[in-house]
């Protein structure tokens, strides 16, 4: 669903050298660099906690970028690098709020394709299939997928967007997820193929609206 030519990371090679500097410039303390970084990563977590915890999202993006604040001048890498840690505590915060409502439920059942899926043994299999993937993502917008994205089982849900949305490779969405990569390909490959499905459904269209 990108253009990228940057081997998959989902940032273009002039938003790759942005990002290197100011997270350098933010290790560094520089405020104004901190403040670059936001504003690059900002919408990015905002649609990715949107997918697992819906309308808490800003409440999740908010609690990540105190710990964010409060950790990164121990944080050593590249911009690529502190993508994937905003990324990976963005789920850890969102998975907090998941718990919480767990907790407030105790009596009610809750359909465990809701949940995040535990860790689970790596399986066979390599990326999905590509025709799968543009059959999901030919038809919609970024905005208009990501609404539907959110229809998906959350292991699912996670999956398409890391992979599909914000393009990461199957590598990085694994160390997101705390998956192996082949648990990560079965998830990507279900959801894509559920997501094909809601695509082709009459309903569908209300999204667009």
């Amino acid at each position: 669903m990108s253009d990228s030519a940057d081997g998959g990371n989902g940032i273009h090679p002039e938003r790759t050298g942005d990002l290197n500097a100011a997270v350098l410039g933010v290790r560094r303390g520089d405020e104004a660099a901190f403040r670059a970084v936001y504003r690059c990563l900002n919408p990015e977590l905002l649609r990715y906690a949107a997918v697992i915890v819906g309308q808490d999202a800003e409440d999740v993006v908010a609690e990540t970028w105190l710990q964010i604040a409060r950790d990164v001048l121990r944080f050593e890498g590249d911009g690529a690098s502190f993508r994937r840690f905003a990324l990976a505590v963005t789920r850890n915060r969102a998975r907090d709020v998941l718990r919480r409502r767990r907790r407030r439920v105790q009596e009610i059942t809750v359909p465990t394709d809701e949940l995040p899926e535990p860790r689970a043994a790596g399986t066979p299999g390599g990326e999905a299939a590509p025709d799968t993937a543009e059959v999901a993502g030919a038809k919609l917008s970024t905005r208009e997928i990501v609404s539907l994205i959110g229809t998906l089982p959350v292991p699912q849900a996670e999956a398409v967007l890391l992979r599909v949305v914000l393009d990461l490779d199957t590598k990085s969405t694994a160390e997101i997820l705390g998956k192996r990569p082949g648990a990560v390909a079965m998830a990507l490959s279900r959801g894509l193929k559920k997501l094909a499905r809601l695509v082709e459904r009459p309903e569908a269209t209300a999204v667009r609206r």
